[in-house]
């Protein structure tokens, strides 16, 4: 088992949260990227999720995605939920509503570590945790002319 450094760059920082928010325009990797930078951190893990032309067998061709008003409050919940279990030096989440085309961003998550294994756990964390438990819902759209809710009860 390796000894853990003392040294401050090894723990996660004192305010790791740096941006987190529902955006109605086009999301943007630059500023996530740039949000998330640190010279601690030795790992910087970045997930971008686009709009894809399927799903389940059927051609989609837009969608969109509205939210709760709770849904930045419940992101922000989770982002400190993930802080606190790894060492993250700096985390980024932000999630579009509104319509999307097939190849627009819909969401966009980093997460920086002093090491990069943390840094790909907080970042598949962080996402899977946003997916599950904040309230975004997608309205897709299908070639055919029909439409499916997903996430809404």
């Amino acid at each position: 088992m390796a000894a853990v450094s003392d040294h401050p760059g090894e723990r996660g920082a004192d305010d790791p949260v740096k941006l987190v928010g529902i955006r109605e325009g086009a999301l943007s990797v630059d500023e996530v990227f740039a949000a998330v930078g640190d010279d601690a951190a030795g790992g910087i893990a970045l997930f971008v999720g686009t709009v894809r032309n399927h799903d389940g067998g059927a051609d989609v061709d837009a969608l969109g995605y509205s939210c709760h008003p709770s849904a930045e409050s419940e992101m922000r919940r989770i982002a400190e939920k993930v802080v606190a279990e790894y060492p993250v030096r700096a985390l980024a989440a932000v999630h579009r509503v509104g319509d999307l085309r097939v190849g627009d961003l819909a969401v966009v998550v980093g997460v920086s570590c002093p090491h990069r294994g943390d840094a790909f756990e907080a970042c598949r964390k962080l996402i899977d945790d946003l997916k599950h438990e904040v309230p975004i819902w997608k309205h897709q759209k299908f070639s055919d002319g029909t439409e499916e809710w997903v996430g809404a009860c």
